[in-house]
Order: structure tokens, then sequence, then C-alpha cells
């Protein structure tokens, strides 16, 4: 894989180098939301298969999400790659998306939340409707989905991981984003409450918190202002790739990271 560039097809500072699987997740099943395209989501299912996983992938966007298994399965194998579309804020979909995941592997070993929505308005100008899509989406389809997961692993008695995509805008403040803040901040504590009912059942649930990942859908939605603003806060001195938020994932989905629940880890220098 090459190493990531700026708009100008400039080589970024500090570019890293693509990690090789090493198959930490060899004979896992995995699900994934929101992982169609070449954002988090499909970076995550990408790496995961990488490790040796199989995964069921999900997305709202049925076209996307068709293209991206049909990717996924010509690499990998039609084997070890299915999809279903789901839509977060539907919990018959969250319901089926799951359930065939069962059908399909058996059993449900890992979990990635990946599914959000962001926006920006000023908190005096923000509707109703404006709040409460961005809450539905990023936060209770968080819940929704934890919840599903929960009782599936709970009945299977086998354990398993759950990984859900907070951010680092749960810690810090920045004008128009109190909805999308307010819900990340949710997943953060969402997180550490339900990983403590979960250690009942040997299921473990933690979260990453990027700060800023770049992918085609943000460079559409976000001012070259406000990029370079972002870019100049981050220690390295540019964004993450997809991936190494993914590899921040496998980890914890991995047994490398066996005695850690609860937790929220930063894929970022910013904390605050």
């Amino acid at each position: 894989m090459n190493a990531p560039e700026d708009r100008s097809g400039n080589v970024l500072r500090n570019a890293p180098e693509y990690v090789a699987g090493h198959g930490l997740l060899t004979g896992r099943s995995a699900v994934i939301t929101a992982a169609a395209g070449a954002g988090i989501g499909g970076a995550t299912a990408r790496r995961f298969l990488e490790e040796g996983a199989r995964v069921l992938i999900g997305d709202a966007h049925a076209r996307r999400l068709k293209e991206s298994e049909e990717a996924l399965a010509a690499e990998f194998g039609a084997d070890r790659v299915a999809s279903l579309p789901c839509d977060v804020t539907d919990e018959e979909q969250v319901g089926a998306f799951f359930a065939l995941a069962e059908r399909l592997h058996g059993r449900l070993d890992l979990v990635v939340n990946n599914a959000g929505l962001g926006g920006t308005a000023n908190l005096v100008d923000m509707t109703d409707d404006q709040w409460s899509r961005v809450l539905d989406v990023t936060l209770n389809g968080t819940f929704r989905c934890t919840r599903t997961a929960m009782r599936s692993m709970k009945a299977s008695g086998a354990g398993g991981v759950i990984v859900n995509n907070a951010s680092v805008i749960g810690w810090r403040a920045q004008t128009g984003q109190a909805h999308y803040a307010a819900a990340k901040a949710g997943v953060m504590a969402l997180t550490r409450c339900a990983a403590l009912e979960a250690a009942e059942f040997g299921v473990r649930i933690n979260a990453v918190a990027p700060s800023l990942a770049m992918h085609p859908h943000l460079v559409k939605v976000t001012s070259e202002e406000l990029l370079a603003e972002l870019t100049a806060r981050e220690a390295f001195g540019r964004y993450a790739e997809p991936w190494e938020v993914a590899n921040v994932i496998v980890f914890l989905a991995s047994g490398y990271s066996s005695y850690m629940t609860g937790e929220t880890v930063s894929v970022s220098s910013q904390h605050a």
C-alpha cells in the first residue's frame, strides 16, 4: 500500500508503512457496521481479513456495501466475506444483521460498532432534528448494536469482544459540534458501563477515539481551512490513515488486549 499523500500528491511527513497481517484473528467471526467505502469501517474489515477473521459487513448504503463486499471477496475469498444492509437506527435491521452473523458463523466473536453521523451547527441554530439524528445514529445505534451483541455473546457462553468507535471530540470542545461531541462522550460512557456488565460472561468492551482519519467523504464535507487547522493540531503534523485506526481496533479485538475492558484508547495526541 502506498504512503499517504496530501491533496497535492506530496508524501506526508512521518508517513507510515502499512503493517502486514500476523494472523491475530484467525478463525474468529466478526461483524462491522458502517463498513462500506474507504473510511475506518472499510479499513477495519480489510485488516480483520488480513488477520484471518471472517467478516460480515453492514452499512446503510446498500450499493456501496455490495461493491465493498465484492471487492473484498475477490481478494480474500467469498467464503470469508458477506454483507447485509443495516441501518443502525432501525432495531429490526440490527436484529437481522446479527442473526445473519450467527447463521453464517455459528457464533459471534467480534463486533465493531463503527456507525456514526456528524454535522456542523452552532447550538443556538441547531434544530431538534439535527440533534436527534446525530444522537440516534452515533449513540443510540451503538447502544442497539452493543445490546444485541451482548445478548448473543451471553447466550453462547463463548465470550467475545466489542469495540466501539468514539472520538477525541468526546473529551474536548469544538464549536458547531455539540451534538456529535455529546454522542461520542455518550459512546465512551456506554462502553465503560457495558464493560462492567459484560465482564460477568467473559466479554470485553473497549473503544477507540480517533481524531482526524482522512477518507474521501471527509474531504467532501470539510473545508480546506478546517482540515488544515485540525491537521496542525496533530503531533505528527498529518492526519491518520483509516488503517492506522483499524490497527488499534485489531489490537483491542485480539488476545493481546486480554486484560483490557471499559477503556477508550485515543488514536491521536489529542486527549483534551
